[in-house]
Parts: C-alpha cells; structure tokens; sequence
C-alpha cells in the first residue's frame, strides 16, 4: 500500500502540467454537477402549468433529485474505492446526461421524476473527485486543489442560476436541460481522456443489504423532512416514515458492524477526527442553505411589504453570482491556512465568519447591494470551511476508504441542507403578513431564520473546537493521511 501511496506523488511531482489538467478537469464536472441543480430553481412555480400537474405533485421533480442524490453518494463513493473512482465518476456523468436528456424531451410529470432522478443519481461527482486527487496529485498539491473542488459546488450553483434565469426567460424551458445535458457530455469526454484510473483499491465484494438498508433509511428520513411540512408534522405518514427511519438506521448499524467489508466503516466513523468533521459538516449544510432560501425571497418579494425588494430572478441570480466567485477565490486562502496551521482552524474561522455573514443580514437587508455583501461574507466562509473539511476527513482514514469517507461527508452536508429547508420553511409559513389577500413571510421571519442560521455556524464552530489538532503537513501529504486514525485506533485498543 505504501507505494501505492507514493505512486501518485512521484506521478504528479514529475508532472505539473499533468496535474493542472487533472484539477481542472476535476472541477468542470463538480460545476457542471452543481449547475445541474441549480438550473431547475428558475422554473419551479411553472412547473405544474409544463407538467400539467397539481403542485405537490411538480414538486416531486424537486424532492426525486434530493431522494436520489443521498442514495447515490454513499454508494458511489464505496464503488468507487473497490472497483475504480474514475469508473464511477464516468458512470455518474452518464446519469446525469441521460436524465438531462430525459427532462429535456418531458413534457408530463412521470418522465421528469425520471429524469430528475437520474440527475440526481450524479451527485457523487464532487467527493469522487476528490478523492481521485488524494491519489493523483503530488502533496503540495493536494490541499489547494481540494478546496477548489469543494468550492465548485458552490461555483456552479452561484453562476448557474443566473444562466438558469435568462435562458427560462427567453428561451423554451426544455433548453435548459438540453444545456444540462450538452455540459455533461463535455464533462465527460475531458474526463475520459485526461483522467487516470488510480490503482488504490480495496477490491471485495459490494455490501448489498448495506446499501438497501441504508437507502431505505435515507429516503424515508429526507421524504419525513421534505414533506413534513406539506403532509404535517403529526400526519400518520410523516410520523411513520420517521419512525422507520430510526429502526432501519438502528439495524443497519448493527448489520454493518457485523459484516466483513461494511458499505460504511462505522468503526472508522466514530474517530474523533472524521466524527466532528461530519457533525460540523451537517450543521454547515444547514447555514449555507439558509442563505438560500432566504435572499431569494428577500429580493423577489414586492415593496410594498416595507423590507421585499421586487426584483426578479434574473436580478436574484445576478445577486447570488458573487457568492461563487468569493468561494473560488478563498479556496488557495483556505488551502494555505490548511497547509500552515491545519485543517481545524481553518474549519474554525469559516464558522466564524458565516456567523458574522448571518449577524451582518440582520442589520442589513434593505438594499440590493446590501444582500451581494451578505452573500460573499457568507460565501467566503462556506469557501473556507469546505475547502478544510476533505482534508479532515482524509487525514483520519486510509487511501482505500477515501471515496467513500468523502461521499458519507457530503451526504451530511446533503442532510444538513434537507432540515434547514424544513425548518426555514415553517418559520417562513407560521410568521406572515397579509397584502393583498396574500399571506407573505413577515420580515421578523426572515430574522429568525437568519439568526437561526448563525447559530448554526456557532454549532459548526463548537463541533470543529473538539476535532484533535493536526500537523500542518498532515493535511496535503498522502503518506500521512489515516496517520490519526492509525493513532486513534492504537489508542483504543490500548
């Protein structure tokens, strides 16, 4: 294993150029990934007069991405480390084009929750990506490169919605999933022919009845979340599908303890290091994701509220747009606090500044320009703190883990931003104002959630104080990686 380890160091230090084309492919396809996601929010409130459906019925084009993208990530990140990271990110940019071209040829509600399903099933790409680098670059390399890949989810949702908005404005809506489509298609051709299959792997046999078990739990936790608010929270339904997530969660777990080669290393799980980084990663998920629901309200709300701003999505894209930028660029910032003083506190200071990005829209949510600045505070710290958590997590587990250590990170960060869209959404539903024989979220709302939001950021900034510390080189050396867990893991048996 060792010198599998020192294969991709020696690749890439002899190299540079090589490596420039793996980052920045790697890259292309999370953007692309991310603005598969985006591209969808500009149509949503017409989308049961295009599917012609009710509304909770459209929505589902909207809940099927969520249900399949949490499926998919653990699965394809466990995949990815038996049979070849490079495999499965082809296989999931194959998803991602044949549900964009499903969507784009619908016209009726059951082939868009095909398609949307499909597109969802892609969301492994970014922590694949990741991983693929731990194995390719040389380790000056690692941590800067990391950071970027982390920040092209946010890239690619900041600038796809501004695209998204004017395409949906002048164009038919179909365009937008051809365009989908056409990015995915690029994506992939780059990566089939400048991405190199890496030869860390730890082979075996899939851990099926873990994955069922485990998708089972997911889905019914993230549909209990996502239509709680629509069914009701006490609805029979939504009480049930809770229930069934914790026994399912609860046998799962003592089947994968249990098991010779487990879809989830629970045993590598519960190390201090990847623990606290996954707990912060759920409560970072959720403060990111406040920010969105909440200023594209703000800006699209009429004025005659006293606090709405009435632009339209275009403007709110345009908005948004920064937020992308300010993350690409704090991600060589990120990589080199990681490089000099360890992951942990580069975690630390993203937490707090998202928390003062929140503290600042409090005060300031009256203007246009107000809301840009709000966003790129908040973008930065999201930028810092996701470039710090892949090297958190790689710097606790072994090279034949990576994939799939890095895919259960996202999906925390995925369930993160499932509760923070439930809970947003009954504060904004339960504190309203009437205009015109409307009910609209009153203003105090929009405070609370922001507030909420910091003190989510607080939550991150607490959790990330417990993660142990880390030499500076641990962080970007792969010979290193899984040094703290080896010591953990000598520690307990001692």
């Amino acid at each position: 294993m060792s010198e599998a380890l020192a294969r991709p160091a020696e690749a890439g230090g002899s190299a540079p150029p090589r490596s420039n084309g793996v980052v920045a492919v790697l890259a292309l396809a999370g953007i692309v990934v991310s603005l598969m996601q985006t591209l969808v929010i500009p149509i949503v409130p017409e989308l049961p007069g295009y599917l012609h459906a009710s509304a909770s019925n459209a929505a589902w084009a909207v809940t099927a991405t969520l249900l399949a993208a949490a499926v998919a990530t653990p699965v394809m990140g466990r995949l990815g480390d038996m049979v070849g990271k490079r495999l499965m990110l082809l296989t999931s940019l194959v998803l991602l084009v044949s549900g964009s071209v499903v969507c784009a040829l619908s016209d009726s509600l059951v082939p868009m929750i095909v398609g949307r399903t499909l597109q969802g099933l892609a969301a492994a790409v970014v922590p694949l990506g990741i991983s693929i680098m731990r194995d390719e670059l040389p380790p000056e390399r690692l941590a800067g490169s990391t950071a970027l890949m982390s920040a092209s989810l946010g890239v690619g949702g900041a600038l796809g919605l501004p695209s998204a908005a004017f395409i949906a404005d002048h164009f038919d809506w179909h365009v937008l999933f051809w365009t989908s489509a056409a990015l995915g298609v690029v994506a992939f051709a780059l990566v089939l022919t400048l991405i190199p299959e890496s030869k860390v792997r730890t082979g075996g046999h899939f851990d099926i009845v873990g994955s069922l078990g485990l998708s089972a739990a997911l889905v019914s936790l993230l549909l209990a979340i996502s239509k709680g608010a629509d069914w009701g929270w006490t609805d029979p339904v939504t009480m049930t599908l809770f229930a069934a997530a914790v026994v399912v969660l609860l046998v799962w777990g003592w089947w994968e303890l249990r098991t010779a080669q487990p879809l989830v290393d629970l045993r590598t799980t519960v190390r201090r290091q990847v623990l606290f980084t996954n707990l912060a990663s759920i409560a970072f998920g959720f403060s990111m994701f406040a920010m969105s629901l909440v200023l594209p309200q703000l800006l699209q709300l009429p004025t005659q509220t006293g606090y709405g701003l009435g632009r339209s999505m275009l403007t709110v894209g345009l908005v948004m747009a920064p937020q992308g930028l300010v993350m690409m660029a704090t991600a060589p910032l990120s990589a080199m606090i990681t490089k000099t003083r360890g992951p942990k506190i580069t975690l630390m200071i993203g937490a707090v500044i998202v928390a003062c990005g929140y503290g600042l829209n409090i005060v300031l949510m009256s203007q246009v320009w107000h809301l840009v600045l709000v966003s790129c505070v908040i973008g930065a710290g999201v930028g810092f703190a996701y470039g710090a958590m892949p090297a958190l997590i790689m710097g606790a587990v072994p090279a034949s883990e990576t994939a799939a250590a890095n895919s259960l990170n996202t999906l925390m960060r995925s369930i993160g931003t499932s509760v923070a869209s439930a809970v947003a959404g009954v504060i904004l539903a339960q504190m309203t104002i009437s205009l015109g024989g409307h009910s609209l979220p009153s203003e105090n709302a929009f405070k609370v959630v922001m507030a909420i939001g910091a003190g989510a950021a607080v939550l991150a900034f607490l959790l990330a104080s417990f993660l142990p510390g880390q030499r500076a080189d641990a962080a970007q050396a792969p010979e290193a990686v899984g040094q703290a867990g080896a010591v953990e893991a000598a520690e307990a048996k001692a």
